[in-house]
């Protein structure tokens, strides 16, 4: 069964953005960097470990593998943060060849295939910001594989960025559902919701709309902005 999509709603019915609101924010993407990065640190960690260790000879092959796998996956972790969420300010550009870097030496590897349509050209950073986010969203609504297509196209004087996720078992967890619709986390696990809420934050602060379909294997996300970013 189709869910009707949906429209970027208020966080309240003022609008209004509290200072515990913004620390909350603050306090869950905190906790979700941390999470992200423990586990590569934690393997250069553990293969440090090994290659000092004179007992250990035979393996100091694989652990200098694994540090340059951890070494690399924590690069990307850091790039794409940086585009995720580093300050937006409208003067800096990214690529559409950097973005999708930024997205694949991130996200590929796993379980589900990228297929970036986005067109050449420059994107301001609150729009490259909305797009990696959008992209991180797609993948991860496919857990046991399928095909995440990502796109960008101009239209009636907006910048529309969309995904399309197909799979098998293609579906997006209550936690996401609830971040994507503005709402505050209830019941779930925040690492699951931030992602999301952040996304839904990010259209929201650039006067955009973000709208959900959901489908038996197939979730899209559509996101439609003003081409004149607000910064």
């Amino acid at each position: 069964m189709t869910t009707p999509a949906f429209a970027t709603p208020s966080a309240d019915p003022s609008g209004a953005v509290t200072d515990r609101d913004e620390t909350e924010l603050a306090t869950q993407i905190v906790a979700k960097l941390c999470h992200d990065f423990i586990s590569p640190a934690g393997a250069m960690t553990s293969a440090l470990d090994l290659m000092t260790d004179p007992d250990s000879a035979d393996m100091h092959a694989d652990a200098l593998d694994l540090m340059q796998q951890s070494a690399a996956k924590l690069v990307a972790l850091v790039r794409y943060a940086r585009v995720a969420y580093g300050a937006a300010t409208s003067n800096q550009n990214f690529s559409a060849a950097e973005l999708q870097s930024t997205v694949t030496d991130l996200l590929s590897g796993g379980r589900a295939t990228i297929d970036w349509q986005v067109p050449e050209g420059d994107y301001a950073k609150p729009h490259a910001r909305i797009l990696v986010n959008l992209a991180y969203v797609a993948v991860g609504a496919l857990p046991t594989g399928g095909t995440a297509t990502i796109s960008a196209r101009q239209e009636g004087g907006a910048l529309i960025l969309s995904t399309v996720s197909e799979g098998s078992r293609a579906r997006l967890k209550p936690e996401a559902i609830e971040g994507l619709s503005g709402a505050e986390l209830s019941d779930g696990l925040p690492g699951q919701w931030i992602q999301p809420h952040w996304l839904w934050r990010s259209v929201r602060g650039q006067g955009g709309t973000l709208k959900v379909t959901t489908d038996e294997g197939r979730v899209e996300l559509v996101v439609t902005l003003p081409l004149a970013t607000s910064g």
